[in-house]
C-alpha cells in the first residue's frame, strides 16, 4: 500500500486536500522514544512496521512525531497509508535566545532535518516547535518569540517549498500572532465536553481562514481507565468534527484495543 497517488497535502480553505480529495486527519502521536545505539530516536524498523500496521487497522491515517523521522520511517508510513506530522523540536533551543554563547546553529539543525524528509509523499506537514512554555514567552516577550518562529518557518520553506508548516501552540500562549503559518495546531486537554465546545470557536477565530487541527487530545487511562478514556475520546472526536476542525491527533496513555475499538 502507498499513500494516495503520491499527492502531497495542500491547504484548501479550512481543510487539507490530497489531490482533489479532502483529507481529514485521524491521527495518533508516536514517541518520544529512548534513542537506540545508532542514535536514532525510533524503534527498530520491524517494530515500526508492526506499529503502523496496527494503527491503519484501527482507522488512523496519520501519526505525529516529536523528533525528525528518518527516511526509512517515512517509507514504512507510506506503505501503510499513513501521513506523518514531522516534529522539529526547536522549543529545546529557546534558552539561547537570552544567551547565545555556545548556541548551536539552529538553521543547520533545521536544514539537516528537513532535507531528510523533503519531497516525501508521507510528509503531512512540519511543526517547528511544540508548546514553548508560557513563562519563556513572557520572559522574552511575544514579538521575539514570533520572530524566532518566523525564521524557522522560512528555513523550512527554503528546503521544502511545497511542504506545509505549522507551530504547535496551546491555550497558555494562544495570543501569539503567527499569520505566516500554513495551518494552526493546538494541544487541548479539556475533560469537559461543554468546555471544549465553548473553546473551539475561539481557536477557529485565531486560525482565521486556515485549517485548525487539534494536535493533541486524549485522557490518561492510567488514572481514568480505558473505558473512561474511550468515552471521552468519542465526544472529543465528535466535538472537533462539529466545530469544523481539519482533524485531530490522539495522545494515548497506556492503551490497548479496547479503547481504540470504541473510538472508531
Amino acid at each position: 500500500m502507498q499513500t494516495q497517488s503520491g499527492f502531497r497535502p495542500h491547504v484548501s480553505g479550512k481543510f487539507l486536500k490530497l489531490g482533489e480529495d479532502k483529507f481529514y486527519i485521524r491521527g495518533v502521536t508516536y514517541g518520544t522514544f529512548e534513542p537506540r545505539a545508532s542514535g536514532e530516536e525510533y524503534p527498530e524498523p520491524n517494530v515500526v512496521e508492526k506499529d503502523f500496521a496496527m494503527m491503519t487497522a484501527y482507522g488512523f491515517n496519520a501519526i505525529r512525531t516529536y523528533t525528525p523521522p528518518p527516511r526509512w520511517l517515512l517509507d514504512i508510513a507510506s506503505r501503510h497509508q499513513l501521513h506523518v506530522m514531522v516534529g522539529l523540536p526547536m522549543e529545546r533551543y529557546t534558552g539561547y535566545l537570552a544567551e547565545r554563547k555556545g548556541a548551536p546553529n539552529l538553521r543547520n539543525i533545521i536544514i539537516e532535518a528537513v532535507r531528510e524528509c523533503a519531497g516525501h509523499p508521507a510528509v503531512l506537514f512540519y511543526a517547528i516547535g511544540n508548546e514553548i512554555p508560557a513563562s519563556v514567552v513572557r520572559w522574552h516577550g511575544r514579538r521575539k518569540i514570533e520572530r524566532f518562529l518566523y525564521k524557522l518557518y522560512k528555513t523550512v520553506k527554503q528546503e521544502d517549498p511545497a511542504g506545509l508548516v505549522t507551530y504547535v501552540n496551546y491555550p497558555s500562549t494562544e495570543y501569539l500572532n503567527l499569520p505566516f503559518l500554513d495551518l494552526m495546531c493546538f494541544n487541548v486537554y479539556l475533560e469537559s465536553q461543554e468546555q471544549l465546545e465553548s473553546y473551539l470557536p475561539k481557536l477557529q477565530t485565531i486560525a482565521g481562514e486556515r485549517p485548525l487541527i487539534l494536535s493533541e487530545v486524549g485522557l490518561d487511562s492510567m488514572r481514568n481507565g480505558l473505558e473512561k478514556q474511550a468515552e471521552v475520546l468519542e465526544w472529543q472526536v465528535k466535538s472537533a468534527f462539529r466545530a469544523g476542525c481539519a482533524g485531530r491527533l490522539f495522545m494515548p496513555g497506556p492503551m490497548n484495543g479496547i479503547a481504540l475499538g470504541k473510538m472508531f
